[in-house]
């Protein structure tokens, strides 16, 4: 599911594509999947891909927040979440340096 979250973000011109392995490490996620619109625009478009994307395969956000701001947008399946950044944004929350320790899964096509 979350190859599937980043191959829709790809699909869409998300850059900075990355999968974190959390699971055992938090309680609410298995895999974060973080990546890098360059417009809230774009952030917002890439946010509906993945929620279509995932949708397709019958898996279904429980939330999704930030989106009518489009500065980071939040979306909850249970097993993943997925964080959709303006840059800025992904630079003054740092996702990526919280967890540089955890594993990071392959990303086909990055």
């Amino acid at each position: 599911m979350a190859l599937a979250a980043a191959a829709a973000g790809l699909d869409k011109k998300a850059m900075g594509v990355e999968i974190i392995d959390v699971a055992g490490k938090v309680d609410y996620a298995d895999y974060l999947v973080l990546m890098t619109g360059h417009a809230d625009r774009h952030v917002a478009a890439i946010a509906d891909a993945v929620d279509e994307a995932l949708g397709k395969q019958g898996y279904h956000a429980i939330s999704i927040e930030g989106l009518p701001r489009g500065q980071w947008v939040l979306i909850d399946f249970v097993d993943i979440v997925v964080h959709v950044f303006l840059a800025e944004t992904r630079a003054l929350y740092d996702l990526d340096g919280l967890w540089m320790d955890a594993k990071r899964v392959r990303v086909p096509g990055t």
